[in-house]
């Protein structure tokens, strides 16, 4: 099954970026009985992988490119490759259903949240929202066009090769040009051609053209290589039970159909390693006593950690340590802090994770 038929789920589509995403407003007002309602986020695992589709395609004349160029390893049958260039790693949140929670604030008061489309909170008493570090994620790429795709491979079919019936007289021909192009070159850099372009730039646009019909000749023997990147995304979402994942296979490489499912077994194994190295543990007051959830508290996640590693071929490609909501603990805020008519206290919030980023009060934030 080639790769854009399979499950692959493109990371821009999930991710809640709060400044590209669709976002809410909600107010705790009467109509509401003074609650807002949200979901807290599962903390999913997109793999980026990077692949490069190579297409190499005969030359119409391979067969005399040793007879008559005396080249001995012209391409000499058509084929597709694919190989990984490379793996990236990244997370986004998926609402929770397990961990939907309402808040209720005091009524004559004017709370408000941000929430995300899909009911992830973002922000409380501020719009401003976290905007995580950019990761430079690869972007498809096409095949520039091969020598026998450009107007110099047209400006190098004569009238002679058109008309001939033959394939060894047209290879012939082809031979006699490139050997003539080459002698012309030579002409215009040793300052010996008849007609000489009259300034540099012009010089330049001559060899350019000459080395663009050269490459096309050349190509008729030689055959043509195009590369070009494709670009595809998994997203992986662990339990709050998975602790240590050992070589999850969670796609192929084909290298005829490129990325593959995981069941396809037409490609090689890309395996991932999860592996937890912290929890989240509940906040302790002076003594080391856990301190207990706030009564009626606006929930947040204090998330643990995972590292994460993607590997092929025996190779590890990408290795990244993670903040993972499901290896955390859920904690909250009183909800009066959010309503104290001096100084209300504001909260941002991670949508990859629930965590709280920052926490102060409005005289502060302004």
């Amino acid at each position: 099954m080639k790769h854009n038929r399979i499950f692959v789920i493109i990371a821009a589509a999930l991710a809640f970026n709060a400044s590209a995403e669709t976002t809410q407003k909600l107010s705790a007002t009467k109509a509401n009985d003074f609650a807002i309602v949200y979901s807290l986020p599962l903390t999913s695992v997109d793999i980026t992988l990077e692949t490069v589709r190579t297409v190499r395609t005969p030359g119409e004349f391979h067969d005399y490119a040793k007879r008559i160029l005396n080249v001995d390893d012209p391409v000499e049958q058509p084929s597709v490759d694919y190989t990984l260039k490379s793996v990236t790693i990244t997370t986004h949140g998926v609402p929770d259903p397990n961990r939907r929670y309402s808040v209720k604030f005091n009524s004559g008061s004017a709370p408000f949240m941000i929430l995300s489309a899909n009911d992830v909170p973002l922000a409380v008493n501020t719009e401003e929202v976290y905007t995580p570090k950019a990761v430079g994620l690869p972007v498809p790429q096409d095949a520039a066009p091969s020598p026998l795709q450009t107007e110099a491979a047209r400006q190098v079919m004569t009238e002679d090769m058109l008309r001939s019936q033959s394939t060894l007289k047209r290879a012939q021909i082809a031979a006699e040009q490139l050997y003539a192009l080459r002698q012309s070159r030579s002409d215009l850099l040793t300052g010996q051609a008849d007609q000489m372009p009259p300034d540099g730039q012009a010089m330049q646009l001559v060899l350019d053209n000459l080395n663009a019909q050269e490459a096309a000749l050349t190509a008729m023997f030689l055959g043509t290589e195009q590369t070009s990147t494709e670009v595809s995304t998994i997203s992986f979402t662990p339990s709050a039970a998975d602790s240590d994942i050992n070589g999850k296979v969670i796609a192929r490489l084909s290298s005829v159909d490129g990325i593959v499912d995981a069941n396809n077994l037409s490609g090689a194994p890309i395996t991932l390693t999860y592996k937890v190295t912290s929890r989240g543990e509940m906040p302790k007051n002076e003594k080391g006593t856990p301190l207990p959830f706030p009564k009626n508290g606006f929930a947040y996640c204090i998330p643990g950690t995972a590292q994460v590693s993607v590997s092929f071929d025996g190779d590890k490609l990408a290795d990244k340590s993670v903040d993972i909501a499901q290896a955390g603990i859920d904690y909250g805020l009183a909800p009066n802090s959010f309503t104290d008519k001096r100084a209300p206290a504001y909260l941002i919030i991670d949508p990859a994770t629930g965590a709280a980023i920052e926490i102060g009060t409005k005289k502060q934030a302004n």
